[in-house]
């Protein structure tokens, strides 16, 4: 019931800053291109009420058309941030010049158009991200392959799944360790989804993230534990040669600081320590950890909210040192919300980790 009543709340509050950002939208755009009072009201209706009911949709019956018009009005959410940006830049232009209406309305569609039109296909190919991290005390040269963020749901499936799997059995890993937000929470889950992960021909090692527990933590782990996959949680395996450390994603600050305190990692040995969200990397150098890996940042996803993520997570994208641990983010194999990028690419991330 507490998750209905949370899901219930989200849908609320979402609608009335969507039905804010749609009126501005269209009575702006509706007014310079000379469209009728009731044509406006009936649009910002019509859009507003999208992404609501593509959501109660697909969490009820989920099909074909409703992945659609889930997928559509997901889309739209990403639509309005640049008609947004747009017609605010319109604004200021025309304090210092005069822009025939019409022809200004014209342009704010078209921009937005073509800037959402490349958003949406720079979402769809996953990149090869290729890293090497060096680590004295490993015995041999180890391949590994990161997976993050793929939000397996209604926007990306069991088809998406299987690409991915693909593109990692291509990369020949030893390992492939999953961080986090496997599942994206936007249908109902069922093994099905997940399959072909199996079919990946390495290890494969995952953690929990942020969408695991929205989606409701028991129900995910009741179907990905049917799966030839190992789930860690707070715990440590060691395999070729290698201490693999996952923790459970957390709201709680000092999460990590105090999980792997518990936790019995040999300093001596090489480590690799898998947690979703790019903190702590200053409590992983104190555990003795050689590599966290992350993701969680999306890179922003989309511009300009890459700037702000910035702002939120000083380890935003990339590799970064401290001391004698290494930190690398990934932008995340899948996208969340809009399937677009702008700024930002999916990834696969190959790491090399090798012994000089």
């Amino acid at each position: 019931m507490n998750r209905i009543i949370q899901i219930a709340m989200f849908i609320s509050v979402f609608f009335v800053i969507f039905l804010i950002l749609n009126s501005f939208i269209f009575y702006t755009v509706g007014n310079l291109i000379n469209l009728s009072s009731n044509s406006i009201y009936f649009l910002i209706f019509l859009f507003s009420i999208s992404y609501p009911a593509a959501s109660i949709l697909e969490r009820t019956v989920s099909h074909i058309l409703t992945r659609a018009f889930y997928t559509f009005s997901s889309a739209w959410m990403g639509i309005t941030i640049y008609f947004v940006l747009i017609i605010i830049i319109y604004k200021i232009f025309s304090l210092i010049f005069y822009i025939p209406p019409f022809t200004a309305g014209i342009v704010i569609i078209a921009l937005t158009v073509v800037i959402s039109a490349y958003a949406i296909l720079n979402s769809i190919p996953v990149e090869i991200k290729k890293i090497e991290i060096n680590i004295p005390t490993l015995k041999k040269n180890v391949d590994i392959v990161q997976l993050s963020d793929m939000h397996i749901g209604s926007v990306r499936n069991s088809g998406f799944m299987s690409k991915i799997v693909k593109k990692t059995n291509d990369l020949k890993p030893d390992i492939v360790l999953v961080t986090g937000d496997t599942v994206d929470g936007s249908a109902k889950i069922h093994p099905g989804m997940f399959n072909a992960i199996e079919k990946i021909k390495a290890p494969v090692f995952l953690i929990m993230g942020n969408h695991e527990y929205y989606e409701g933590l028991e129900n995910v782990l009741n179907v990905l534990n049917t799966l030839d996959i190992t789930i860690l949680r707070d715990e440590i395996v060691e395999i070729q040669d290698i201490q693999i450390i996952g923790v459970d994603y957390s709201y709680n600050k000092d999460h990590l600081k105090y999980t792997l305190s518990k936790l019995k990692i040999d300093k001596s040995k090489p480590s690799v320590l898998m947690y979703h969200v790019p903190n702590e990397l200053e409590a992983a150098n104190h555990a003795g950890i050689d590599l966290q890996i992350s993701g969680h940042t999306h890179k922003g996803q989309l511009f300009p909210f890459n700037l702000f993520s910035r702002l939120v997570f000083p380890y935003f994208n990339g590799l970064y040192n401290y001391n004698n641990t290494t930190l690398y983010v990934s932008q995340g194999t899948g996208t969340w919300g809009p399937p677009m990028r702008l700024g930002s690419k999916n990834e696969i991330t190959q790491i090399k980790l090798k012994n000089q």
